[in-house]
Parts: structure tokens; C-alpha cells; sequence
């Protein structure tokens, strides 16, 4: 009598879509040298590839909580949204875009408008969100950023604005051009009552942003590798009808030539930003 016996079963082969299925959602691919990289690992590095340092994209909400203590901030005017002025129809309703957009973002415009404390200094912050009709200028956000300024310039508080945008929103025509001059008017203010003003390029900055706020400041900072420019390549190559030069319209290539103050990365720019909140302050 058999006191033992073992069960015979058929080996269980793994299939290449269940190992898939398995790692999916863990890993991320970096666009830049290919590497696999755990997603924590990514995150906790402020999602820059810690083997390239490659800046991924990152939303508003994201880089508010990078930037401010503790990641806590007090949102304001966040019921503002746009209309449809012009009644805009191309492939599709500008309604339903921008429907969708607030769906797949979940926020009501491009530019989320916040309060709040940057190592230990009260600042006024807007954070434009690419990911809502890549980040367009609409006159919601035109809006929204002159209240920003109108903000700090009640209350004496330092202005800080990241850009991350493709540019004016055609969709709202010459309304959306016009925010290109209020905007830089508000700034004027601004720049009257010696209230420092830090503007953040990131990837990319083009358009009609960049031929306004976003090269206005007191002081402009860009991430590393950002794309920065009005007009693309192409329609520059086509204009002078020259070849433009290597990395033309990154951000190493606008520092080289004087066109900002500063190239620094996503890690180290809290830090940074502080440093030069102390300098002012003090009247530098």
C-alpha cells in the first residue's frame, strides 16, 4: 500500500502575454535612451530618467507639488471656463473639445492658479497644463493669469509662472492674440511695483507664450532640453532660407546665446528659485 502518492499534472506554460500582463503598468520606456525604468523609481526622481536625465512631461499638479512645502497649496478662480465666442467648428466642434478636454484632465482651462508657501516664502504660482489642447492661450487663461498678477499685486507676493504650451488658441482667433498684450500689461504693473516675477520654461514653451509672459521675467529659467521658440524649424528655414543650426530652439542653445537666465533641473529648482527669492527680497 502506497502511503505517498504524487498527483501527476501537466506543466503549466507561461505565456508571453501573461509575463506581459503581469509587469504592465510598472515599467515606463524612456523616450530618450530606451531604457526600461520602474515607474517608483521615476517617481521619486521627480520623473527625470536617472540614466539619461531626461525630463519627462509632467502635469500641473504634479509640478505644484513639487514646487510648493509639503506639496500644499490653496487653488483659487478654478471655476473659470471658457465659452465658445466664435461658434468654432473644424473636424470637430470647439464645444466638444473642450468638453473633452475637462474629462480627460479634469480641470476647467490650460493654467491652474494657486497660493501657497515655497521653502518658507508665500508666492503666487501659475501652472499651465498641457495635457488641455496643449496648453493653449485661450482668454480663459489669459484671464486667469492677469488675475494671478492682480493677485500678487494686491498682497505683495512674489509670481511665479511655469509655462508648458503650444501657443495661442486658434480657436478663439484675434481674443486669444489679445491676451498676448494684457497679459504683458498686467506684467508691467507688476514690474513697477518691483514685485519679482519668475518665469519657468518647460517642454515645450512655443507660440505666442513665448512672445509674451513667458520670456518676461525677472528672471527666466528653463529645464534642460526644453523646446522653446515662436515659430517652428521649418517655417524659420523657409523664411531666411538658411539652415538653422544644431539644437536650434532648446533650451541650451537659448542660454548660450542670452536668451535666459538659466538652465536648471527639475531637482534642483525649488532650491533654486528660493535662493533668488531670498536675492530679491534684499534688493539684488
Amino acid at each position: 500500500m502506497s502511503w505517498f502518492k504524487r498527483k501527476k499534472s501537466a506543466l503549466q506554460n507561461t505565456s508571453e502575454e501573461d509575463r506581459r500582463v503581469r509587469t504592465e503598468g510598472l515599467f515606463d520606456k524612456c523616450p530618450r535612451c530606451a531604457n526600461f525604468i520602474w515607474k517608483k523609481e521615476l517617481e521619486s526622481n521627480l520623473l527625470v530618467c536617472p540614466k539619461c536625465s531626461h525630463h519627462h512631461q509632467i502635469n500641473a499638479f504634479q509640478r505644484l507639488s513639487f514646487l510648493f512645502d509639503n506639496g500644499c497649496y490653496q487653488e483659487f478662480n478654478s471655476h473659470l471656463k471658457s465659452s465658445d465666442p466664435l461658434g468654432f467648428i473644424d473636424r470637430k466642434s470647439y464645444k466638444d473639445r473642450l468638453e473633452a478636454a475637462v474629462q480627460s484632465t479634469g480641470v476647467e482651462e490650460a493654467v491652474v492658479t494657486v497660493e501657497g508657501s515655497l521653502q518658507g516664502y508665500e508666492v503666487i504660482c501659475a501652472a499651465m497644463e498641457y495635457r488641455f489642447i496643449g496648453g493653449s492661450m485661450g482668454s480663459v487663461v489669459g484671464e486667469k493669469i492677469t488675475r494671478a498678477i492682480e493677485q500678487s499685486l494686491a498682497h505683495r507676493k512674489p509670481l511665479i509662472i511655469v509655462s508648458a504650451s503650444g501657443g495661442a488658441r486658434m480657436m478663439e482667433g484675434v481674443l486669444s492674440l489679445m491676451q498676448l498684450a494684457k497679459i504683458s500689461a498686467a506684467l508691467a504693473q507688476l514690474n513697477e511695483e518691483r514685485i519679482p516675477y519668475i518665469s519657468v520654461l518647460t517642454n515645450p514653451t512655443t507660440g505666442g507664450v513665448t512672445a509674451s509672459f513667458a520670456m518676461l521675467g525677472d528672471l527666466n529659467i528653463a529645464e534642460p532640453d526644453a523646446l522653446i521658440g515662436f515659430a517652428g524649424p521649418r517655417v524659420i528655414e523657409q523664411t531666411i532660407r538658411q539652415k538653422l543650426p544644431e539644437g536650434f530652439q532648446r533650451s541650451e542653445f537659448l542660454l548660450e546665446h542670452g536668451m535666459l537666465d538659466a538652465v536648471v533641473s527639475r531637482g534642483e529648482l525649488k532650491e533654486f528659485i528660493a535662493d533668488w527669492l531670498v536675492f530679491m527680497a534684499n534688493g539684488g
